[in-house]
């Protein structure tokens, strides 16, 4: 029997149920698959009062400490999230906060390892207690967890140290694999591990346009509404394609501006913000999508890419993380420029010449849970073995 313990707090919960949608699939993966056992630990970080008194704080206070979700145990403890400090006291906050939460499940979850399915705060987090308890750990890097947090000054250090320390490490792509290794974390520690996408419910269907009540080209965009994810870059360039229209799925800080662009633009007849689109909700969205199109200045590797491909969509996006692990031949899209006059270009060709559905559905065979899954439990079993084998070779040391 393999015990896990996945430490994440990328993680859904009754408030935000498309937090990191791909964590949890990834644990109920891994939870499904025989001789294996897992508990979840999923942090909440909370803002210390006045803050705290913020109805959004207020909501994530609320949330049990102990519930089962979907099957799976999970252990909601809270840590002091203290804000503009740019996350210098993220990891320090979480470590001491876990101390009596991991102590208590240890007496009767004797875990064998721990999984961090999040590089930071996560990650320091992880090697902290992995020592404590002398059991391997793994870190998973997904993209911002690296090209955020282990590229700011205040917490550089704190994720170099984690990739240097930790027993084995994951990357969501073989270009994030090179930004670890850029870092200065051990390149022979670093296997790249694919996300998966649910083939059954993301298919083609060709009913779905219909359904949603669109006539005419349509490109869909999946993305939190942040600088980053270059949502306006989509729409000028849909703004220079008439008779196409636009669905963004998504919610954060920049719908404003970006409805202030689709105004000046003086196409909301074509382009729309749905707001925060329930993954269950996506399927029918890209199934109906004649192209999915993101301008991301960086990614790790997009899991809204793969169900989009699994869709039946072909996509256009930048050369930004994984996008060439993706889009490896012309059905599965095209690669461009992040600028609106490239990505025009580009999804005009494609909707004037489209790849057949089930073409671009084959280019995201290789994307499935079942794989994802098989290939953490080969990987967290060999660390466990790893350890063994060491325990053995230096009878001094102990487990906590």
């Amino acid at each position: 029997m393999l015990r896990v313990l996945t430490l994440s707090t990328l993680f859904p919960d009754a408030t935000r149920p498309n937090f990191g949608v791909f964590v949890e699939r990834q644990t109920l993966g891994l939870a499904a698959l025989p001789d294996t056992e897992v508990r979840v630990v999923a942090p909440v970080g909370l803002a210390p009062f006045p803050l705290s008194k913020h109805p959004s704080h207020r909501k994530l206070a609320a949330l049990p400490r102990h519930e089962t979700w979907k099957g799976l145990s999970v252990e909601r403890p809270r840590f002091l999230n203290i804000p503009a400090t740019s996350g210098r006291f993220h990891a320090a906050m979480l470590i001491r906060a876990l101390v009596p939460a991991l102590t208590s499940i240890r007496r009767d979850f004797a875990f064998d390892v721990i999984d961090a399915s999040f590089f930071f705060p996560d990650g320091p987090a992880a090697v902290a207690f992995g020592k404590r308890f002398s059991v391997p750990v793994s870190i998973k890097a997904r993209g911002a967890d690296i090209h955020h947090w282990g590229r700011a000054a205040p917490t550089l250090d704190a994720v170099r140290h984690a990739g240097g320390a930790a027993d084995g490490l994951l990357a969501v792509s073989a270009a994030m694999r090179e930004d670890m290794i850029a870092l200065g974390m051990p390149s022979d520690r670093i296997a790249i591990h694919h996300t998966g996408v649910d083939q059954a419910r993301f298919r083609p269907d060709l009913a779905a346009k219909a359904a949603l009540g669109v006539t005419g080209p349509l490109v869909a965009s999946v993305g939190a509404l942040i600088p980053r994810k270059g949502h306006g870059i989509v729409i000028e360039a849909v703004a220079r394609l008439p008779g196409v229209s636009l669905r963004i799925a998504g919610e954060g800080p920049e719908r404003a501006r970006l409805q202030g662009l689709i105004d000046a633009f003086d196409v909301g007849d074509r382009v729309r913000l749905l707001g925060p689109v329930p993954h269950d909700a996506l399927p029918p969205l890209l199934a109906a999508a004649d192209v999915m199109a993101l301008a991301s200045s960086s990614e790790g590797l997009a899991n809204a890419w793969v169900e989009a491909l699994a869709s039946g969509t072909p996509l256009v996006i930048p050369d930004a993380g994984g996008a060439r692990e993706v889009v490896d031949r012309a059905e599965a899209g095209r690669i461009v420029a992040r600028t609106p006059e490239a990505f025009a270009e580009a999804i005009d060709g494609l909707l004037r010449v489209p790849p057949a559905r089930e073409a671009v559905r084959a280019t995201a065979a290789k994307f499935t849970w079942e794989r994802n899954a098989q290939t953490l439990r080969a990987h967290l079993a060999a660390l466990v073995e790893k350890k063994k084998k060491k325990k053995k070779r230096d009878p001094g040391s102990s487990p906590g």
